[in-house]
């Protein structure tokens, strides 16, 4: 039983040999370990920080990227529909050059056409001139072949003259 109960000079020495103990410890070990403790906690808070600044600037990278793919969007539609509008324009416009052009090849045409006609009409006219000339001279000589048929055509003409 003398084990179990201690005695006064263990307690001592027991208690003695503690803070002796607990002095070396906190000298020269409890700085190192508080201080590589704090120091471990110092770079999970800056990890920590890191992670929270890294994913904020993600998002907002991530933001940024949908907003330039919307406006990219928008922009192709936009140069697309232009596009579409200066395609119809040209297409049009052709389309009203192309005409315009039909219609003076057309005109120019029935210009051409006319004058052709009228020129055809006045050769036509012009030969048909010549030939009924050329008919009433042949008939003017068989007609007038003698002396005698040359008077009475100068007396009948005589008479006209005179009854008018």
């Amino acid at each position: 039983m003398d084990l179990i109960t201690p005695d006064l000079g263990l307690v001592f020495w027991t208690g003695l040999t503690f803070i002796i103990l607990m002095f070396i410890l906190t000298k020269f070990i409890w700085k190192p370990i508080m201080a590589a403790v704090n120091n471990r906690e110092n770079n999970i808070q800056e990890a920590l920080d890191m992670a929270k600044k890294t994913k904020a600037e993600m998002e907002k990278l991530q933001t940024q990227n949908a907003n330039l793919l919307k406006e990219a969007r928008i922009e192709r539609d936009e140069m697309i529909k232009e596009a579409k509008i200066t395609s119809d324009s040209m297409i049009d416009s052709a389309k009203s050059k192309a005409q315009i052009e039909a219609d003076k090849i057309v005109e120019n045409a029935r210009v051409s056409i006319q004058a052709e006609k009228n020129a055809a009409v006045a050769e036509l006219k012009n030969q048909v001139a010549t030939i009924a000339l050329e008919i009433a001279e042949k008939i003017l000589r068989q007609e007038l072949s003698t002396d005698e048929k040359q008077k009475q055509l100068a007396e009948s003409f005589a008479k006209d003259i005179n009854l008018n």
